[in-house]
């Protein structure tokens, strides 16, 4: 994708992103159907279908070369990540957007063979816009981001992840997981994988960790995070696949080797 078509792709969808989000807080607060999928806390409601509707409509619309790989079941049945690929998840944060009506955003990435064009994470109630195009700076509203803060140490660092990583789990010793807590100055959850990401992109949180992130829970994210310098791999510090479910570490480069070689690969549980 040459620099023409990305930034007239990139405008084009800023619009869109936006108008989105008004759909959303129009529609908010009407009485919604809600839904489960996976589980009874995995949750899906119309205006998720409808936003995502929206996106899948405007590209097919406009480019309808294009492919759409997204959550609520308007995209298209990838094998391959060749072409010009729309990764969007239309309300990152259900159940978020359905008990508090805050900390829920609109995720949308868009690569190009594979490689991270454009990514857009639309903290909707806050009106907070992160963006980024490739090689050109990551932004939050019309603010760029600076690099990640250097020799940052995990002493000094706030991290994003849940209470699941010091509960008996298939992943890591949870006793390891109680000594990377004592050593970090303070862990925080969201709810939310952009907005967690997108702290992380803007050095509000030193790094995110999860069990378990889709495709579209990252795409956007990774393509923002890559703009300021910061390591997206999973719990094994290998890259993420871009089709299938996957463990996370979006982190400050300061902190990674430690993160991942004193806690994760020390407390690894052998499967």
């Amino acid at each position: 994708m040459d620099v023409i078509q990305r930034e007239i792709l990139f405008n084009r969808i800023r619009s869109w992103i936006l108008d989105a989000g008004n759909i959303i807080q129009e529609n908010m607060y009407n009485s919604l159907t809600i839904d489960t999928k996976s589980n009874p806390k995995d949750l899906v409601t119309e205006l998720d279908r409808q936003v995502e509707f929206f996106f899948a409509t405007k590209i097919k619309e406009h480019y309808p070369d294009h492919l759409l790989l997204s959550e609520e079941g308007y995209g298209d049945h990838l094998s391959h990540f060749n072409g010009t690929i729309w990764v969007i998840d239309p309300i990152d944060g259900t159940m978020n957007f359905v008990n508090q009506k805050q900390n829920f955003a609109i995720s949308i990435g868009v690569y190009a063979d594979g490689i991270g064009e454009i990514g857009f994470i639309y903290d909707v109630m806050r009106n907070n816009l992160y963006s980024a195009m490739r090689d050109n700076g990551a932004y939050k509203n019309n603010v760029r981001l600076q690099p990640l803060q250097e020799k940052l140490t995990l002493k000094e660092s706030v991290i994003c992840m849940s209470h699941r990583w010091f509960m008996p789990n298939r992943f890591v010793d949870e006793e390891v997981m109680h000594l990377l807590s004592k050593e970090v100055r303070g862990l925080r959850s969201y709810g939310s994988a952009a907005i967690e990401l997108a702290y992380v992109a803007e050095g509000a949180a030193d790094a995110y960790i999860s069990m378990g992130l889709e495709p579209w829970d990252v795409a956007a994210g990774r393509v923002i995070l890559k703009e300021v310098g910061g390591k997206l791999t999973n719990i094994d510090g290998k890259d993420i696949p871009m089709l299938t479910r996957s463990t996370i570490i979006a982190c400050n480069p300061s902190i990674q080797s430690k993160l991942l070689h004193e806690y994760f690969k020390k407390g690894k549980k052998v499967t």
